[in-house]
């Protein structure tokens, strides 16, 4: 990250050309004839040499899959999910990466939150009874918001690959794994009746795993970039139904 300082570490005089440093960038006074100077160069020094790829935001769509690879749920039709309403945003705060082979190759690690909204589709509405979560197929109401969100502290293990020693300029590219503690989760409905909005919103976990392990891949250049993560464990605790869902999430990164 690149920090400004008001103090002054050093200045320089070259013939007509004056340098100044503040903090990491640095200030060129060029005078034509050496007695009045009448162009001034301001150079930012290089940064982001030793910066991964994980500190930023990232915006994805989700898709629950069966075990067999599939997204269709014969045993429980409800966890077809609604894609265009299912997304993912990932708020990775910090990061650190520790270098392998000079700044082309390292280990990144780091810390970030992640919001998860799976949308259900044909009017089913979830219901939990002790460990087991079900759902019930309202035909009389129309629902135009029926989702589950849970909000994850995620912690990232990367081995990342750089074209360039400054992050950006180069192309990179990071795959491994990232952990995920649930640390709230609610269930949202929304219909209207009467021509007036009703929302219900209820909290609680409905059987959700408390852990997600999400193999991942991350790629782009400099700021920009896309990933890709499929949940190795399922989405509600085993046992919790008769079928088990795997998220799998794809999107776009903006790298800070």
């Amino acid at each position: 990250m690149t920090v400004l300082t008001a103090a002054v570490y050093g200045q320089e005089e070259v013939k007509d050309t004056t340098r100044v440093n503040l903090g990491k960038v640095e200030v060129l006074i060029v005078g034509a004839d050496g007695n009045s100077s009448d162009t001034i160069k301001i150079n930012p020094k290089e940064h982001r040499h030793n910066e991964a790829h994980w500190a930023g935001v990232d915006f994805g769509f989700t898709v629950l899959m069966n075990d067999a690879g599939g997204s269709t749920f014969p045993a429980d039709p409800y966890l077809k999910n609604d894609i265009a309403r299912s997304h993912v945003w990932n708020f990775n705060i910090l990061e650190h990466k520790f270098k392998i082979v000079k700044e082309y190759v390292g280990l990144t690690t780091g810390l970030g939150f992640s919001l998860n909204q799976v949308s259900f589709d044909n009017n089913f509405i979830l219901g939990t009874s002790g460990d087991s979560t079900f759902a019930i197929q309202d035909t009389i109401i129309g629902y135009d918001k029926n989702k589950i969100r849970a909000t994850y502290l995620s912690v990232p293990l990367l081995l990342e690959f750089n074209t360039n020693k400054n992050n950006e300029k180069g192309f990179y590219l990071a795959a491994g794994v990232v952990g995920g503690l649930r640390i709230a989760s609610r269930y949202k409905t929304v219909h209207k009746m009467d021509g007036e909005k009703v929302k219900a919103v209820q909290k609680g976990d409905y059987n959700l795993n408390p852990f997600k392990l999400d193999a991942t891949v991350r790629l782009g250049y400099g700021t920009f970039g896309a990933f890709a993560s499929y949940n190795l464990l399922p989405l509600f605790e085993n046992g919790a139904m008769a079928s088990t869902a795997y998220p799998l999430t794809a999107g776009l990164t903006l790298n800070f």
